[in-house]
């Protein structure tokens, strides 16, 4: 008996037999820790190589708009920590916890304890997507970067001291001001918003937040502005495939490409 794959399967168009197929063929499974109201799983999906798959769990729901106060609540170490276990029957080779706020709210410290944490709590490999903007950051030889963000200017200006904590010179800045919604932010307002934070002396420009849509503006922008752009989901997809031994899928993309 011979079986047809559909047209665009990974697998041959050619018929199979059926005992000759083997498998299914096992993926690399990363996993991935959002906040509740993260809607921009798809987002992360587009920088996924074949061969990976992500699984996504999040948090418990917080009552609170997008501010510093929420940014604290979901950085729960004890919280995030809950979720990974969570995911590790399946067992990741790599757990992101995929909020750029929760994991720099706290700074460095913070960052660092959130890490432990959900390798205490069972991740083979585990990384924040605050601490993924830093090293990409460095990865690509940037010292003095701009910084654009949806948020308003108190949460704005912890990035900025998160990134100063790591000796990074924040040249120049733009938010937002939102409080809700980020992933209904359009690309023509991410693409003015960044052009305004642009600095002539930025090395890169830094773009926040795993909710605001960034993928298809990142390489026409660093056309036009003439320098790398790192955007929260990129950094965070980048990072984790590249813990994994994975290449992210970014077509003119800087950071995927140096």
């Amino acid at each position: 008996m011979t079986t047809s794959i559909p047209a665009g399967n990974e697998a041959a168009d050619a018929p199979v037999e059926v005992d000759d197929l083997v498998g299914p063929s096992m993926p690399l499974r990363v996993g991935i820790v959002v906040p509740h109201d993260m809607a921009l799983d798809g987002e992360m999906w587009r920088w996924t190589p074949k061969g990976v798959t992500l699984h996504f769990t999040r948090e418990a729901f917080v009552p609170l708009p997008v501010t510093v106060e929420m940014a604290m609540l979901i950085g729960d170490p004890t919280a995030i920590a809950q979720c990974v276990a969570d995911l590790s029957v399946i067992e990741p080779a790599v757990v992101a916890y995929g909020c750029t706020s929760g994991s720099f709210a706290n700074g460095i410290l913070g960052e660092n304890s959130l890490v432990s944490s959900m390798e205490t709590a069972g991740a083979a490999k585990a990384l924040t997507t605050s601490g993924a903007v830093l090293q990409a950051i460095s990865h690509l030889g940037a010292k003095q970067v701009s910084i654009a963000t949806p948020y308003d200017e108190p949460m704005t200006a912890l990035l900025d001291e998160y990134l100063n904590e790591a000796e990074i010179d924040v040249v120049g800045k733009a938010c937002l001001g939102l409080h809700e919604k980020i992933w209904e932010v359009g690309y023509a307002r991410t693409k003015r918003l960044i052009r305004q934070a642009d600095r002539p002396e930025a090395d890169a420009i830094v773009v926040s937040c795993t909710n605001l849509p960034t993928y298809d503006v990142i390489a026409p922008l660093e056309r036009e502005l003439g320098k790398p752009i790192v955007t929260a989901n990129q950094a965070t997809m980048w990072a984790a495939l590249r813990a994994i031994g994975k290449n992210a899928i970014g077509q003119g993309q800087a950071l995927l490409h140096s």
